[in-house]
């Protein structure tokens, strides 16, 4: 129903957003994840907004971009995950970690938002797989899977090292999507590099 709404901060609680607009008061459900990066009261921010409509209720969602609205847009296509279990899980993580982790497959990290066990975590990173790619740096699922192609066995080795060391496959992808191979680069200095860029994560 409505695109976005561009207006002035009246009010902001860690899940809800009052944005008025020409003389009205939008009350507006937002993650966790955005009421932190909002600027104060009295600012002017434009939020995308996704309108839910139910029998019971008529609701407005709100995102600070485009890209964290399709991903939200994505997650209530899920079966099992409505618009508040959708919040909830991109109230526990930002749209990027969200990403990284159905990349990764890495189901405990997608659990840990409130309200979401692994089965529903485990059936997200089913159906959304094929369906999201890292747009960081324009960097896609497809040139982040260390195992698409042969020519980077280095990645995918120190890959499954840092996983063995204790890092969740999320974090260890976000260290190899930083990393640039050269000739001649084997695992081993792979791996180093990938320690240096997790311990700033």
């Amino acid at each position: 129903m409505y695109a976005y709404i561009k207006g002035e901060i009246v009010d902001i609680t860690e899940d809800n957003l009052v944005l008025e607009c020409n003389n009205i008061g939008y009350n507006i459900r937002i993650p966790f994840s955005v009421a932190q990066r909002l600027p104060g009261t009295g600012a002017t921010v434009k939020i995308y907004t996704y309108t839910s409509v139910r029998e019971d209720a008529f609701q407005l969602f709100g995102f600070l971009s485009k890209d964290d609205l399709e991903i939200y847009k994505k997650l209530i296509a899920v079966n099992g995950i409505g618009p508040k279990g959708a919040l909830s899980i991109l109230s526990a993580m930002s749209a990027d970690d969200l990403r990284f982790a159905i990349v990764a497959g890495d189901a405990k990290a997608i659990s840990k938002a409130p309200g979401i066990g692994n089965k529903s975590a485990e059936r997200i990173i089913l159906e959304l797989r094929d369906k999201v790619h890292i747009t960081s740096e324009s960097v896609s699922s497809e040139q982040i899977s260390c195992a698409d192609t042969q020519s980077d066995t280095a990645k995918q080795e120190a890959l499954e090292a840092l996983v063995s060391l204790g890092y969740s496959p999320s974090e260890a992808l976000k260290a190899m999507k930083q990393i640039v191979i050269t000739d001649g680069m084997d695992s081993g200095a792979v791996l180093k590099q990938a320690l240096k860029i997790i311990s700033t994560l």
